[in-house]
């Protein structure tokens, strides 16, 4: 979504960096080209003249123009006020020291409300949370089935009465019901409206006062632009909420709502959702998303997926099977899954460091169905083949290809890429780090990762 956004402040920030001295002048000019960048990204205007005065009013600091690295200062604080103006370091719910901590949902028609119930659902079982979700909406077709679904794959216990009931009695049998099972959050799905309907935001007042939630939601759409700032403002207006959940945060919008609801409205975005799967589901950190949009990675994220795939005593194993050079094609397959569980190769790319301002990766688009085809082929082998890939000889190799429905030369390639890995794999782990030209051997023999398509 903020690639645009990215390539503009990144391109600015490159050029003040690449000055020994900044003058006044300097930085102006590189306010104009944040200024255009921020307001391309359709960021509120208002939003914008703020942001960019007290940028330039910090740069313009003695701390900045008499430094030993101005440009490198510049950057530190364009990070901090970017990250301050979609909330600083992040918020927490407001979760119940006993009984079911009640979570009210809102938002417009077609937001992806319901998909955000789900979504927030998994989150708390991933807590080992006892959840359960009130179906209130009886309006939409089909939304109390389509929450029953989600919700069932997203492990929680879903309160229904059909599509004939008051939501408002709907919402406070639901709370009974968590109560009484000692559930331990309750997500309550109420009607989406189209635009600020006054009867709906009248009931949603009602289940309000039924349920007395902790927290209020507001469901909000990425890809609306500017209007998801305004659909904020109005619900602000008739309906407090605490915090914003944004929706497809992974479309091709410019970003201007996720840069401009906290500063209009005051409300931090708590969530965001960033894929279809039930999992593409997290916190919302300000400050890690600023450093992706200045191409300074997310490590701290990075890391937090990578713990939630692989196990300690897992991967403690797998060093072993390195040091002792007994990495297996099965180890490798069973590496390769737990990576791709992470997310897709290019989110992963755009967490590491550095990797933003490089262009050939950066301008990339990474064809999965290369690791697909890696996998069918290792899948294709006996389990002895995957231990020992010197026992495939050329029958085997042809029996391996026809399995998989690849060619003896994808088989040849795959092989000769493992042993060359292997070999290197156990050289860092004794501390030895392979040479620039071994590296540059083994990227010219993968042709079975996967394939960049220019965009």
């Amino acid at each position: 979504m903020f690639d645009q956004l990215s390539d503009r402040l990144q391109s600015t920030l490159s050029d003040v960096r690449s000055r020994g001295k900044l003058s006044e002048s300097d930085v102006d000019a590189a306010m104009r080209e944040i200024r255009l960048a921020l307001l391309e990204a359709d960021v509120n205007f208002k939003v914008v003249k703020s942001f960019t005065k007290t940028l330039k009013e910090r740069c313009l600091g003695s701390e900045v123009l008499d430094s030993l690295d101005p440009g490198q200062q510049v950057v530190k604080i364009v990070n901090e006020e970017l990250a301050a103006l979609m909330g600083g370091t992040g918020s927490e719910l407001a979760m119940a020291s006993s009984g079911p901590t009640v979570i009210l949902m809102a938002g417009l028609q077609g937001s992806g409300k319901t998909t955000a119930c789900a979504k927030l659902a998994q989150y708390f079982r991933k807590q080992n949370k006892d959840v359960a979700l009130a179906a209130c909406d009886v309006y939409r077709p089909a939304a109390v089935e389509q929450l029953v679904t989600m919700g069932g794959r997203a492990g929680a216990h879903v309160y229904e009465k059909g599509t004939a009931a008051d939501p408002v009695e709907i919402a406070t049998w639901a709370l009974e019901q968590a109560q009484t099972e000692r559930r331990d959050v309750l997500i309550v799905d109420t009607a989406g409206r189209l635009h600020i309907d006054q009867d709906l935001m009248e009931e949603l007042t009602r289940i309000r006062k039924k349920t007395r939630p902790h927290d209020v939601l507001l469901v909000v759409d990425a890809m609306t632009g500017q209007d998801a700032v305004g659909v904020a403002e109005s619900f602000a207006e008739a309906a407090e909420f605490d915090g914003v959940v944004m929706t497809k945060l992974d479309g091709d919008a410019r970003g201007g709502a996720a840069l401009s609801v906290k500063a209009v409205t005051g409300k931090p975005i708590l969530f965001a959702s960033t894929g279809e799967k039930i999992e593409d589901f997290d916190k919302f950190h300000p400050d890690r998303m600023a450093s992706r949009i200045l191409g300074m990675g997310d490590v701290l994220s990075l890391i937090e997926k990578a713990e939630q795939q692989v196990d300690e005593k897992q991967a403690a194993d797998l060093q072993e099977k390195m040091r002792k050079d007994q990495f297996t094609l099965e180890d490798f397959l069973q590496q390769m899954k737990q990576v791709r569980k992470m997310g897709p190769l290019s989110g992963i790319i755009g967490m590491l460091p550095g990797m933003g301002a490089m262009k050939q990766l950066k301008d990339a688009d990474i064809d999965e169905r290369e690791l697909d085809r890696t996998e069918a082929i290792i899948l294709s082998m006996t389990p002895a083949e995957r231990a020992d890939p010197h026992l495939i000889n050329g029958s085997r190799r042809k029996r391996i290809a026809n399995g998989s429905g690849t060619r003896v030369q994808h088989v040849n390639q795959l092989v000769k890429q493992f042993d060359q890995m292997r070999v290197m794999m156990k050289s860092m782990v004794n501390g030895k780090m392979p040479s620039p030209e071994q590296l540059a051997k083994m990227s010219g023999q993968t042709a079975q990762r996967p394939k960049i398509r220019r965009r």
